[in-house]
C-alpha cells in the first residue's frame, strides 16, 4: 500500500483501528475477569475442600489449563482465517469467549453442586482458551494488513491496547464490586457473578462493531487469485517451524510478566490475610487498574517507536527495561506501602508495554501471506503456554516453598533473557511488502532457518542485522 492514501482509505483504517481495539478489549476483559476472580475468590468457591494453599494452586491451575487449549483455537482460526477470511473468525471468537464468560456468572459453586461445579468451571475456561487462541491473530492482521507499510507499528498497537484496557476494565469492575456494590460477604455470595454477567452486553456491542469492518485487503487479494493454502498449518510447520519457535519465545516473557504480576498471582499474594502485605481486595484492584493504565500508555508509545526505530530495537529496549525491574518490583510490593506499590507497577509497565506493542507488526512481517494467520496465531498461542500458562501457579509454589519472592524475580529474569535472545536472532523486516504478489520475497525471509531452502551464505545474511 502506498504512502499516499485517499480519505476513504484513511477513514477505513480509523474504523478498523476502533473495531480491533474495542473487540480485543472485550475479549481480554472476559479473559482477565477470570484470572482476577481466580486470585480473589475461586479457591474458596470452587476448590475449598482442598484447603487454602492447595485450593489457590488449583484455582491458578485452572487459569493455566486454558492456555493449553490456545493452540487448538489458533490452529482452527488460523486454518479458516487463511482460507475463508479474517473477519469471520473475529466475530466467531468474540461470541465464543463472551458466551463462556457469561455462563461462568451463573455457575453453581462447590457448596451447592459438589465436584460438578469445578468441572463446569474448567470446561468454560477451556472454551475461553480456544477463543483467545484464535482471536488475537485475526485482530492484528485486520489492523496491520489495512495499514500503510510505514504505519504498521502504530496500527498494530491498537489491538494490543485491548489487553491493558481489558485488564483495566476487569480490575475496575471488580474493584467497584468489592468496594462499593457488594463488599465483604456480599461479594462472596453474589457480587463476583456480576462482572461475568456483564459480558453479555459487551458481546452485543462487539458483534455489531466487528461486523461493520471490511475484510483485510490482503486476504481479498489471496481469495481473488485463489492462492489459499490447502492446509496452512502443515505448510507453516513444514517450512517455518523454527521461526514459529523463536516467535513464541519472543512472546513468552511478556505473557509471563503480565500474568504473574498484574494478573492473579500478586492479587492473591497481597490480599492473603496471613501473608506479609495485608492489602484489601479493593486496594489491590485499584493498583492493578493503575498498572493497566501505565501499560496502555507504553504499549501505545511502542507502536510509534516501532515505526521510527524498528520492531527489533523497540523490543530490546523493552526487555532490558523488564530485566532491570524484576527485582525492584517485588521489593516495592513487599514494602507494604501503597504508594511504593503504585511506583512498582509504573516501572514494570514500561518494559511490559514496550515488549508488547510491536508484536503485531513484528509477527505479521515474519510470515508469508498464505500462512500468515496460522503463523501469528500459533506462535502467539505457543508463547502464551511457554510464558503465562502456569506462571501464577509457579510463582505461588515458589513463594510457598521458599517463603520469599526472590525466586519469583529470578524466574522472571530467566524468561526475560530467553525472550531477549530470541528476538536478537530475528531480522527486523520492518516495511516488507505483505501482499501475495511478493510471496517469494516473504518466503526468503520466513524460511531463513530452513537449510533446504536457502544455502548457508544466504542464510547468514538474512538471519540477523
Amino acid at each position: 500500500m502506498s504512502r499516499t492514501q485517499t480519505p476513504t482509505q484513511r477513514a477505513n483504517q480509523r474504523r478498523v483501528a476502533f473495531a480491533t481495539i474495542i473487540g480485543t478489549t472485550i475479549e481480554w476483559y472476559d479473559f482477565f475477569i477470570y484470572a482476577t476472580a481466580a486470585g480473589l475468590i475461586f479457591a474458596e468457591l470452587f476448590f475449598k475442600p482442598a484447603g487454602a494453599e492447595i485450593g489457590l494452586l488449583l484455582a491458578f491451575a485452572s487459569v493455566g489449563i486454558s492456555f493449553l487449549f490456545r493452540p487448538l483455537g489458533a490452529f482452527l482460526a488460523g486454518h479458516f482465517g487463511d482460507k475463508i477470511g479474517r473477519r469471520a473468525m473475529l466475530v466467531l471468537t468474540l461470541i465464543m469467549m463472551g458466551s463462556a464468560t457469561t455462563l461462568i456468572g451463573v455457575l453453581p459453586t462447590f457448596a451447592t453442586a459438589g465436584a460438578v461445579a469445578p468441572i463446569l468451571l474448567l470446561t468454560l475456561r477451556i472454551l475461553q482458551g480456544i477463543s483467545a487462541g484464535g482471536e488475537w491473530g485475526g485482530a492484528v492482521l485486520m489492523a496491520v494488513e489495512h495499514a500503510p507499510k510505514d504505519g504498521r507499528g502504530r496500527a498494530g498497537a491498537f489491538p494490543q491496547l485491548g489487553v491493558p484496557l481489558g485488564m483495566l476494565l476487569a480490575s475496575g469492575v471488580m474493584a467497584i464490586m468489592t468496594g462499593i456494590v457488594s463488599p465483604g460477604e456480599a461479594f462472596i455470595a453474589w457480587g463476583w457473578r456480576v462482572p461475568f454477567l456483564l459480558s453479555f452486553i459487551l458481546i452485543v456491542v462487539g458483534y455489531f462493531i466487528r461486523r461493520s469492518v471490511e475484510e483485510s485487503p490482503i486476504f481479498e487479494e489471496i481469495a481473488a487469485k485463489k492462492k489459499q493454502t490447502k492446509v496452512p498449518a502443515v505448510e507453516l510447520f513444514r517450512k517455518h517451524w523454527l521461526l514459529v519457535v523463536l516467535a513464541a519465545l519472543v512472546f513468552a516473557e511478556n505473557n509471563a510478566a503480565g500474568y504473574m504480576t498484574t494478573g492473579g498471582f500478586l492479587q492473591a499474594y497481597m490480599t492473603d490475610p496471613e501473608g506479609p502485605i495485608g492489602f484489601t481486595r479493593t486496594q489491590v484492584l485499584l493498583a492493578v487498574s493503575f498498572g493497566a493504565v501505565m501499560w496502555f500508555i507504553f504499549t501505545l508509545l511502542s507502536g510509534f517507536m516501532a515505526d521510527k526505530i524498528g520492531r527489533k530495537k523497540t523490543y530490546i529496549i523493552g526487555f532490558v527495561s523488564q530485566a532491570l525491574c524484576v527485582f525492584p518490583l517485588f521489593w516495592l510490593v513487599n514494602s507494604a506501602n501503597l504508594g511504593l506499590l503504585y511506583l512498582g507497577f509504573a516501572l514494570f509497565a514500561v518494559g511490559l508495554g514496550l515488549s508488547y506493542g510491536p508484536q503485531a507488526a513484528l509477527y505479521s512481517e515474519l510470515f508469508p501471506a498464505s500462512v500468515r494467520f496460522s503463523g501469528v496465531s500459533i506462535s502467539y498461542a505457543l508463547g502464551a503456554i511457554l510464558g503465562g500458562a502456569f506462571a501464577p501457579m509457579i510463582a505461588t509454589d515458589l513463594v510457598q516453598a521458599t517463603g520469599s519472592t526472590t525466586a519469583v524475580s529470578v524466574y522472571l529474569l530467566a524468561i526475560t533473557l530467553v525472550s531477549l535472545g530470541a528476538v536478537s536472532l530475528l531480522k527486523d523486516r520492518t516495511g516488507i511488502d505483505l501482499s501475495i504478489e511478493n510471496q517469494a520475497e516473504q518466503e526468503i525471509g520466513a524460511t531463513i532457518f530452513d537449510k533446504r531452502v536457502l544455502p548457508a551464505d544466504v542464510k547468514s545474511t538474512v538471519l540477523t542485522r
